[in-house]
């Protein structure tokens, strides 16, 4: 009970008094946004519901305050005066909530390392990986997120984005970490084990295809005057493209960074000492103002060394 008068004695005054009954929140948004566009049915559009249950809850607040809101003129609403007056202290209101709500949110924004790359570069390199860096700090929440789609720093919670690309991301710090090659890749046992020998061996065989990444130049780089494939499977992900390759399904152009794990287990082979420059380069990306903050600091710091051991072993599959 000491505890609790202290407690009491910090906090502002009248905090401990109960609160009067209020009306629902659900109720209270929904009023607030058909007041401010004057349509039932454009408040619907914003908050995803329906015309009828926006209509529903203003209906049921005006019954509870013993008032009318809104004057209907068929299909068409206008607030009355004390309509007006009740928008303009709600609104007030559910923003004070709003920024109280950003405010805490904030304080845990510090804790959590949010990044952004490809779902390929996910699965096959960062994933079996990153674990080091969560034991190393166990402090940060690190949030991964996998898509192929650019980060826009300035309207998403992203704190870092690696990224295969030209590096051409105006306004943001860009730092390249990694150049790659394509080289074809098959399973072991494809084939009945009966692998091509030489790259004029692929004709007939099943290639398989990604939507980036195609054979033309590979061919060009193996002296075949050749086509780019028009049948086979097609893959969007390169991770998939690895995958399907590993279970014996046919022969991928696949990047060296991904293929490496799999190489190493014995999964894949490459075949053929010829391989191409990728033309795009793995770069980290973040906006200017959070390249000083504490979370990405100390991922840099952490990523560095790991692509330099990378690029070290990587070197015997490179050439």
């Amino acid at each position: 009970m000491a505890w609790k008068g202290a407690w009491e004695r910090d906090m502002p005054r009248g905090w401990h008094r109960e609160l009067p009954r209020l009306p629902a929140l659900t109720a209270l948004r929904a009023f607030e946004a058909a007041a401010r566009h004057e349509s039932f049915s454009r408040a619907a559009t914003e908050l995803f519901v329906t015309h009828g249950a926006v209509s529903h809850q203003i209906r049921a607040l005006e019954e509870e305050l013993g008032m009318p809101l809104f004057e209907r003129h068929g299909k068409r609403v206008a607030l009355t005066p004390p309509g007006r007056l009740y928008a303009e202290r709600i609104r007030d209101a559910l923003l004070q909530i709003a920024d109280a709500t950003r405010v805490l949110q904030s304080g845990n924004r510090d804790k959590r390392l949010t990044i952004s790359t490809m779902p390929s570069f996910a699965a096959r390199w960062l994933m079996p990986r990153i674990g080091s860096f969560i034991e190393r700090h166990p402090e940060l929440d690190v949030e991964l997120l996998s898509s192929n789609t650019l980060v826009d720093f300035g309207q998403e919670e992203v704190d870092i984005a690696l990224r295969m690309g030209t590096g051409d991301y105006p306004g943001l710090y860009v730092e390249k970490l990694l150049d790659d090659v394509f080289f074809p890749v098959c399973s072991p046992g494809f084939n009945g084990g009966r692998l091509p020998e030489k790259p004029s061996d692929l004709a007939g065989l099943n290639l398989l295809r990604g939507e980036g990444d195609p054979w033309k130049p590979w061919f060009e780089a193996a002296g075949l005057d050749w086509p780019e494939p028009r049948k086979g499977l097609l893959l969007e992900d390169s991770s998939l493209l690895l995958q399907a390759a590993a279970e014996g399904q046919g022969i991928t152009l696949i990047r060296s960074s991904l293929a490496y794990n799999d190489l190493l287990s014995g999964r894949v082979v490459r075949l053929f000492d010829v391989s191409i420059a990728c033309p795009w380069l793995l770069y980290f990306v973040c906006a200017p103002g959070a390249l000083e903050s504490a979370k990405v600091q100390a991922f840099r710091g952490w990523l560095l060394p790991e692509i330099d051991r990378f690029r070290e072993v990587l070197a015997q599959w490179a050439d």
